[in-house]
């Protein structure tokens, strides 16, 4: 179980990753704000899959 939740938060955080750097982009997003803004949507995800797999494993 624990291993499968790691592949899969592996493959989300790659996913987010991917449409981040699409709106980057697309949105000409200048590249000295880029690393911010990827690192807060990494740990917003990083504490949703965590919270997630908490709820998950608890209920």
């Amino acid at each position: 179980m624990v291993f499968f939740t790691i592949l899969f938060a592996i493959f989300i955080l790659y996913v987010i990753n991917s449409m981040t750097d699409a709106l980057c982009n697309k949105r000409d997003i200048p590249s000295d704000k880029q690393p911010k803004l990827f690192r807060t949507i990494n740990i917003l995800i990083t504490i949703l899959l965590t919270s997630t797999y908490v709820k998950i494993l608890f209920t």
